[in-house]
């Protein structure tokens, strides 16, 4: 669900601003407020944070360890480029993967300090105040967060969402408004990785992101600004695709802290794709089973 922040009440005599936001600067913003939260916080300096491979998760990881030198430069030493540390990806028009995934295991920070081990030997360790960050490919109205898998197990998400709903952890969802669809519900009534004859690229299961605190820009200025914002509108062209428009509401002060914000992020670059990718489903004749038997291979 999303992530509930309390803002003061709008009124007709707030302030507004209308401001618009690729996605490369909304991942910028939605992890600024992500290390804003009082959970990410409480687990920094005595809990265990685990960054999922994804390129939103870049950004947050960014944000965070930025407060500390020894952390950043773990940070620096393992993303070069952001579109590394992700699997599934979508570049090229495709539902795709990343071949070359960097190098060693996921970020994983234990009291604020990196720690080089697998998460999957972490989640055991996991308490209601650690905190697992997951990037998602959809989220609803509703706040409902879901996520692609072309795994069969259903990756990352597989091994680690059952062990954090037992435990009460904390999944933390950052999601760019771009990924809005009709329903997370509607839709995973209808994907599997073996529903399909064709498919242009990775044949996916859409997995719901149960017990998740999902956080869009909207969520983000909550808890940055103390303002409410309404999207109102999305797409571009010419490197615009993707852009989402807000209304930023609230009283003067917050909002003029937050238009200042979104200026400084306006020249936030987007994130490149991978330099080694699956080859394209046209490589398959579009054959949802060939292009899903290459990938098992790789």
């Amino acid at each position: 669900m999303f992530y509930e922040y309390p803002i003061p009440e709008i009124t007709d005599n707030t302030t507004k601003a209308l401001v618009t936001l690729t996605p490369a600067e909304s991942k910028r913003l939605i992890a600024k407020g992500v290390a804003a939260m009082p959970e990410v916080k409480k687990a920094l300096g005595s809990g265990i944070i685990i960054f999922a491979r994804g390129t939103t998760n870049t950004y947050v990881a960014e944000e965070i360890m930025q407060t500390n030198a020894e952390n950043k430069t773990a940070y620096d030493h393992k993303i070069i480029n952001k579109a590394e540390y992700s699997r599934g990806v979508v570049t090229h028009g495709e539902l795709t993967s990343n071949l070359r995934r960097g190098t060693g295991n996921d970020f994983v920070l234990k009291n604020g300090k990196v720690w080089d081990i697998r998460p999957q030997e972490v989640i055991s360790q996991f308490t209601r105040n650690d905190v697992f960050f997951k990037g998602a490919n959809a989220v609803d109205a509703w706040g409902e967060a879901g996520v692609l898998c072309a795994s069969a197990d259903a990756g990352t998400i597989g091994y680690a969402m059952m062990s954090l709903i037992a435990r009460d952890a904390n999944l933390i969802v950052p999601v760019g408004l771009e990924k809005m669809i009709p329903s997370v519900e509607d839709a995973l009534s209808v994907t599997g990785v073996y529903n399909y004859k064709y498919s242009t690229g990775s044949p996916v299961v859409l997995v719901p992101l149960v017990k998740a605190k999902v956080i869009t820009e909207i969520q983000a200025l909550a808890i940055l600004f103390s303002v409410g914002a309404t999207m109102v509108g999305a797409g571009g062209i010419g490197g615009s695709e993707g852009t989402v428009a807000l209304i930023i509401e609230g009283d003067e002060a917050g909002v003029d802290k937050a238009f200042d914000l979104i200026k400084s992020i306006k020249d936030e670059k987007p994130v490149p794709a991978p330099e080694i990718i699956r080859p394209s489903g046209a490589t398959f004749n579009w054959d949802a089973k060939a292009i899903q038997e290459a990938a098992a291979r790789t």
